[in-house]
């Protein structure tokens, strides 16, 4: 049978962190040599064994992880971000020599498929789990298992579990600056994601925290989207119907960008003239649409590979530090907010 203790039961009995633990295992000097023989003693009287994939990655031998992705395939594999990520963890797993299962939701009825199909089939030795729901219960659930676990993004309630993300606060922050003082744009509509996601949240909180910290006589209207062309182009025509004298719409990502580009256009209004228009991600349609559209650059493919790196760290052992890694952004201006650039 497998071993059912876990590093968390080592913790507990020590009355410290996992972290700390998984550190103090590994000899790390940030650990004192009382708290090192505590953990110890706590790990031979409670029988815990370290994850039997960090002894394979030790000796040589390969093993397999998952990314887990509680969407449809086609989902998965039609979005830009995923794709990056996708790239980011592949290369670090191949640098690795492992295998990489790509866990998904057969369709939209089957919302826990993609986790129990990792969980219970035990054909990875660690997951990486991106772009589940705030409200999803499997996400702990994942966190809270013996398996390894990393997550990609913000999840606030889930502090103890590692974790790979950007401030998507901050960078929903800038661009909302730069329309706001760099524009002087003060009426201004935002298309948000779905907002049960945390992704959606933190953009939306970033534009609202950066217009009310303006100093300036702002007026702004929500509309959500779900990150599709389709429901930005549909959002798009509810705040240009409902916002007499709209100047500007940031739109949580470029492909709602360019939907609200196509509505904006469908009125005989234009872009930056008459609307001016920002977006979020960076991961292409941006920089093909005439003009460009001004976005925050989302590094997805860097994010896949720190997950990746940070799981493998987890299954050889070591503590995470920080457990947290944020990754920076990047504000790019386009002239779709009427900027010029040479």
């Amino acid at each position: 049978m497998p071993n059912s203790v876990t590093l968390r039961d080592v913790a507990t009995s020590v009355g410290i962190s996992q972290s700390a633990v998984s550190m103090a295992l590994s000899d790390h000097p940030r650990i004192s040599e009382p708290t090192k023989r505590a953990v110890r003693a706590a790990a031979a009287r409670l029988g815990y064994v370290p994850n039997s994939a960090g002894r394979a990655l030790r000796a040589g031998r390969s093993t397999s992880i998952a990314l887990v992705v509680p969407q449809t395939g086609r989902h998965v594999f039609g979005h830009p971000y995923f794709m990056h990520l996708l790239v980011g963890v592949t290369e670090e797993a191949n640098a690795r020599d492992a295998a990489l299962v790509v866990s998904t939701n057969p369709d939209e009825t089957h919302g826990v498929a993609a986790y129990e199909r990792v969980l219970r089939s035990q054909a990875a030795s660690g997951a990486i789990v991106a772009s589940a729901s705030i409200s999803d219960p499997n996400v702990k659930r994942m966190a809270d298992s013996t398996l390894p676990v990393v997550l990609v993004g913000r999840f606030a309630h889930l502090r103890h579990a590692a974790s790979v993300g950007t401030d998507e606060i901050a960078g929903a922050a800038a661009v909302t600056r730069h329309l706001v003082e760099d524009h002087g744009l003060t009426r201004i509509a935002h298309i948000s994601g779905p907002l049960d996601h945390q992704t959606a949240v933190d953009r939306y909180e970033g534009f609202r925290g950066a217009l009310a910290d303006s100093g300036r006589p702002c007026t702004h209207t929500l509309a959500a989207g779900d990150f599709s062309e389709e429901s930005g182009r549909a959002a798009a025509r509810q705040v240009l119907d409902s916002m007499a004298d709209l100047q500007a719409i940031f739109a949580a990502n470029d492909e709602m960008a360019y939907g609200a580009m196509l509505e904006i256009r469908s009125r005989g209004l234009r872009v930056p003239e008459d609307i001016a228009l920002a977006g979020y991600d960076d991961f292409g349609v941006s920089r093909l649409t005439t003009p460009g559209i001004t976005t925050v650059h989302v590094p997805a493919q860097a994010l896949g590979r720190r997950a990746a790196a940070v799981l493998f760290a987890l299954l050889d052992g070591a503590a995470p530090d920080p457990l947290h890694s944020v990754l920076p952004f990047e504000l790019v201006v386009r002239e779709s907010c009427g900027s010029h650039h040479g």
